[in-house]
């Protein structure tokens, strides 16, 4: 958390004074919407306005979400994003620990800003911000904004509001608190989340139960040609473009596809490679059991990364060409040697 001397700093800069932005990372997820808006609605209800600024479009199942639809993307509004980033005197930065993390377009507007930046995030190694509040042992942004609020005296401002939106990227981030970051304390926030009215069945159907007829068609695709390697220890799953359009691919279509893989019993470690729809590079998300870190790995070896468990990278090669150099890759893997011995 914010030293108590940062958050009297804090406390000062957010006057109607100043220009407030929110600004998360390019192809947002849950938490990145949700920790985005329900800070949002916060701010408002401790009496300052501020605007979202995402990088790209968002899945669809995630748009119910309270003023959802007043969130500026930067893709489809350059002119409007770039103004509100230049006009910004104090830029929440949340749920990614680097500038190059919002992608081409936003990158320099955000760190050529010359506004006050305060970092809430919990992936490893931030970089330097004005302000950081950096934990990568909590499971989802959105507690971390829980944490923020209560520790600046605004936690009577999470209304109904901020209480849905923050609700949905916990259980998001925490695979329907499934995975081992989700502690008691993260039960204790949702519980007081519930009680401010959030209502868990209602978010839920809201963020999955949204299937198209294109996910299950990629999904019956997909798992009828999964592969594993490194003695069953990894699995891999592939997607062309071609396929993706064939198939009517909307964005958000393949979210938690990589978790099947993982759901495989003797797997460690599962690995999804999808050709962009647009752009020449293979967009790969890890996932993976225990201490086998994938954030490194993908650090290490495909220009990305993320947490312990789940990371994702990019790759500037074909779809085939990826596929190969990863299995040759995991097969001299230390960490995933060290893990034949668990």
């Amino acid at each position: 958390m914010f030293t108590p001397q940062n958050l009297d700093e804090i406390r000062s800069l957010l006057c109607k004074e100043n220009k407030v932005v929110i600004v998360t990372h390019y192809n947002p997820d849950g938490d990145a919407i949700g920790s985005s808006l329900g800070l949002k609605h916060i701010l408002r209800n401790y009496g300052v306005e501020a605007d979202v600024v995402v990088p790209n479009d968002f899945p669809k199942f995630l748009k119910w979400m309270p003023e959802a639809k007043k969130i500026t993307i930067a893709d489809y509004k350059r002119k409007k994003a770039r103004e509100i980033l230049q006009s910004a005197d104090v830029l929440f930065i949340l749920d990614f620990n680097s500038p190059q993390r919002s992608g081409d377009l936003m990158a320099p507007w955000i760190t050529n800003s010359n506004s006050i930046k305060i970092l809430i995030d919990h992936h490893q190694m931030p970089d330097a911000f004005d302000y950081v509040y950096s934990d990568t042992t909590q499971p989802a942004t959105c507690q971390m904004i829980y944490n923020f609020a209560d520790a600046l005296g605004a936690k009577e401002h999470i209304d109904l509001q901020a209480a849905q939106c923050l609700y949905c990227g916990i259980m998001t981030d925490t695979g329907g608190f499934r995975f081992r970051s989700t502690s008691a304390q993260t039960h204790r926030v949702v519980a007081d989340l519930i009680e401010k009215g959030a209502e868990p069945s209602m978010i839920a159907s809201s963020t999955w139960d949204t299937n198209t007829l294109s996910r299950f068609k990629l999904l019956g695709l997909i798992l009828g040609r999964m592969e594993l390697a490194a003695d069953g220890q990894v699995a891999i799953l592939t997607l062309t473009r071609d396929e993706l359009r064939t198939y009517g691919f909307e964005k958000g279509d393949t979210e938690g596809f990589v978790n099947y893989g993982l759901s495989i019993q003797g797997v460690k470690m599962a690995a999804f490679f999808m050709e962009d729809l647009y752009e020449d590079f293979i967009k790969i998300s890890f996932r993976s059991k225990d201490d086998l870190d994938v954030n490194q790995f993908s650090r290490k070896h495909f220009n990305g990364g993320g947490h312990i468990n789940a990371a994702g990278g990019k790759y500037y090669k074909t779809l085939e060409s990826t596929v190969a150099d990863f299995q040759r890759i995991i097969e001299d893997e230390p960490s995933l040697q060290a893990s034949d011995s668990d």
